[in-house]
């Protein structure tokens, strides 16, 4: 009896302890990535297809991009020099190469919510943080409603800085730049 017992208790802590492996792993519940896949929606933003990271000369040509702002593409290298101002498209492919996260407002300050957002996911800002690819830049984009946030090849906007999809957009895209920055 006293075996049927123990028999009984090491077969329920296995089963328990395959369980919760298979709960933390993700198990049948996980995800299935489509890398490549351009335009596709997810927690993690929209995400549009690599261009390439091309530095131009300047006066070059300006390329045509597949998203406005772009996401990705040949640009001629700018860096970033303050946060909280307006970025050329050279200046954000440059960040975004890089592997900052840049996050876009349309009123005339960064909103104090998105500020207290960005500073519980990164240090401040500072010009060689950005040239690191360290850092949360903020940017006024004029006509813009809510926050747009953006990463390499990735886009999400959202309304307000409250929306938990530009904290976890921040924390998962920052620092992962272009495959090959110049």
């Amino acid at each position: 009896m006293r075996l049927l017992e123990r028999l009984t208790i090491v077969v329920v802590s296995l089963a328990i302890a395959i369980g919760v492996i298979v709960v933390l792993s993700g198990g049948p519940l996980s995800g299935r990535d489509s890398p490549g896949v351009s335009g596709s929606t997810t927690q993690l933003g929209v995400g549009f297809r690599d261009l390439g990271n091309a530095h131009l000369a300047p006066g070059s040509p300006r390329p045509r991009y597949d998203s406005n702002p772009p996401t990705s593409g040949p640009h001629v290298p700018a860096a970033v020099r303050r946060d909280a101002s307006t970025l050329s498209d050279n200046q954000l492919l440059e960040a975004l190469a890089l592997g900052d996260v840049v996050v876009m407002y349309g009123a005339n300050n960064p909103p104090l919510r998105l500020r207290r957002l960005v500073a519980s996911v990164a240090a401040p800002f500072t010009p060689a943080l950005a040239s690191a690819g360290q850092a949360v830049i903020l940017a006024h984009r004029r006509g813009l409603s809510g926050l747009l946030a953006l990463a390499w090849t990735r886009l999400l906007h959202v309304r307000t800085a409250g929306d938990r999809q530009l904290r976890s957009f921040m924390l998962f895209w920052l620092g992962r730049g272009a495959a090959s920055h110049n």
